[in-house]
């Protein structure tokens, strides 16, 4: 069996996961977090932080939402970061706000407000794009159609968020930029995958290495789309047993069925971290292969072939959070 086979067995799984930066690989430990940046000069920049974690993000069913916002939070933090080491005509100029808000509360308190609003913008986005849009959308088809074939009603609505989901991958991977993003992303997966495999951490091994992982952040959002096809259709049946809410139409039934939505997420969010937790530990299952199928599908979009230069940022990545204790990052 080859090294680069997608189905070669691991020496075990690591808790240890990752993130593409702009120019940099972000690698998150049980106990560090690192970023490691390739300057313009070509040498490697490297931050190491220790991870503050919840009580809460060890209870299962209830990690998922601290986890997630957690996630959130580090990952602009360490864009934002990431975008500051590029050279200066490189760098996209403060806004009026943004010198504003600076000028107001000062350099680190500015930092945290500006972040906090890039995550809640972020949020706004998902939830506009996949969660109201198709609601909208779901409104349009006749009110006969919904009421006498509700479960078919409820796939057209998911499927049509896959879509969605899929056109905005599509479009934003035309733009050249990602595309490096993309490769970032690819070598953070072979890397982890080596390791995985307990081959020494060098280009030539990492190289090999499939850029396809089953516990990748992409994987968990389609999980999510397709656990809230399963969610949402109960939830609407529910909706239908209230006396009057098929009766209503417009804006009305819309805006139930979105503060539903909206109600449910958390749910949807905390099913999903738990399978995709189980989904990594079993990856030799059948059933666990095939609830990463559609997420390894995706990473075919979200992941590229990386250079020697960005396969070495993400073994220096990776070397500066594993424990010094043998297996205590084990899945």
């Amino acid at each position: 069996m080859t090294a680069n086979s997608e189905n070669n067995a691991c020496a075990f799984k690591t808790s240890i996961g990752g993130q593409a930066l702009i120019e940099g690989i972000l690698m998150r430990g049980p106990e560090k977090q690192s970023i490691v940046c390739r300057l313009s000069d070509g040498t490697l920049k490297e931050k190491v932080e220790p991870i503050r974690s919840s009580p809460i993000a060890k209870i299962p069913f209830l990690r998922g939402i601290p986890v997630f916002i957690s996630s959130m939070a580090n990952g602009m933090k360490a864009i934002t970061y990431s975008a500051e080491q590029l050279p200066e005509d490189q760098q996209e100029q403060p806004t009026k706000f943004d010198l504003w808000i600076q000028e107001k509360l000062g350099g680190e308190k500015a930092e945290k407000l500006l972040l906090s609003v890039a995550v809640v913008l972020g949020a706004a986005l998902a939830i506009g794009l996949f969660v109201l849009l198709p609601a909208f959308l779901f409104q349009l088809l006749p009110g006969d159609f919904r009421k006498e074939h509700l479960v078919l009603s409820c796939l057209l609505e998911g499927v049509l968020r896959i879509c969605i989901f899929l056109a905005y991958l599509w479009l934003v991977t035309r733009m050249e930029d990602i595309k490096r993003l993309f490769s970032y992303h690819g070598a953070e997966h072979k890397s982890i995958f080596c390791y995985e495999k307990g081959l020494e951490l060098t280009v030539e091994n990492v190289r090999q290495q499939s850029r396809f992982h089953p516990r990748c952040g992409t994987s968990f959002l389609v999980v999510t789309m397709l656990i809230s096809i399963l969610v949402v259709a109960l939830m609407t049946w529910v909706l239908s047993l209230i006396p009057g809410y098929t009766a209503m139409t417009g804006a009305p039934q819309y805006l139930i069925r979105v503060l539903g939505k909206l109600i449910v997420l958390p749910v949807i969010l905390s099913l999903t971290y738990e399978l995709n937790r189980w989904v990594g530990r079993h990856d030799g299952n059948p059933l666990a292969r095939i609830a990463a199928w559609p997420g390894k599908q995706i990473q075919h979009l979200t992941t590229r072939e990386p250079d020697d230069g960005m396969i070495e940022c993400a073994i220096q990545a990776l070397r500066l959070v594993i424990p010094e204790e043998k297996g205590a990052d084990a899945w």
